[in-house]
């Protein structure tokens, strides 16, 4: 599963700073580096706010990434806090439920390409929408690389995208394998529009259901779709697979 990460953090108050060299995925290594590095110079400029694209009420989190090679740490999955993650409880797993996401989640993130549940990170604000400067627009940077790495994660596998399209941007499974992208609409007055905030809760609740449920894991987009209609009556309305879509098929939640 391919999750995005939260605008909303959890900063830990206890932890050993980062090693980046301890991350999963070794081999995003030097890049790592370089977006840590680079961010740490700009959020240090009188125009952070401008140049990392966000509101002055956020001048207080731009601010600690100055401070990010120094700050606690603590699993991704309880630093990530937002909508989606209070919906997929990854914190709240049983040990095999952990392991099961250790193994099978990834979270798409611009300053750490991919990073597992369990990777010690510290709170930072930084958008892969951002052109960060000294290493440019963080989605094209990381592409190749985030492309080598699912390239090896997720070949003739199953793939469960629920990234929105500016963390879709920064790489895509490999051809063989496949890939569903997670759309989430909502019904009113026998019409179906696109959504965004219920979107997170309700990919948020996908995800715990995949991470949680007893039997064998979906193997193909058909029994992913079987799987997620599980939910119809309780979270769901409707479930529906569509064809592909650039690359990708579609399975579309229908919420109320």
């Amino acid at each position: 599963m391919l999750l995005p990460p939260s605008e909303g953090k959890t900063a830990p108050r206890r932890g050993a700073p980062v090693e980046v060299a301890s991350l999963s995925a070794p081999e995003l290594g030097p890049m790592r580096e370089k977006v840590l590095d680079a961010l740490v110079e700009a959020s240090a400029r009188a125009d952070a706010v401008q140049v990392l694209g966000v509101g002055a009420s956020l001048a207080d989190e731009v601010a600690r990434n100055v401070l990010l090679r120094e700050a606690p740490t603590a699993p991704a999955r309880q630093v990530y806090s937002g909508v989606l993650y209070a919906a997929a409880g990854l914190d709240r797993l049983t040990p095999t439920g952990r392991r099961r996401a250790a193994e099978h989640v990834r979270i798409a993130s611009g300053l750490w390409g991919l990073v597992s549940p369990e990777d010690h990170i510290p709170a930072y604000r930084l958008s892969m929408g951002v052109d960060l400067p000294g290493v440019g627009p963080l989605a094209s940077a990381w592409r190749p690389l985030v492309d080598e790495q699912l390239a090896t994660l997720a070949s003739d596998e199953l793939v469960v995208d629920c990234r929105s399209s500016t963390y879709a941007a920064s790489g895509r499974p490999p051809a063989d394998a496949r890939w569903v992208a997670v759309r989430v609409l909502r019904e009113a007055d026998g019409r179906r529009a696109v959504v965004s905030h219920n979107a997170k809760h309700t990919r948020g609740v996908l995800t715990r259901h995949l991470l949680t449920r007893r039997g064998k894991a979906p193997e193909t987009a058909e029994q992913l779709a079987r799987v997620a209609a599980e939910l119809v009556g309780t979270e769901l309305l409707a479930v529906e697979l569509r064809e592909p879509r650039r690359g990708a098929r579609v399975l579309d939640l229908v919420v109320g």
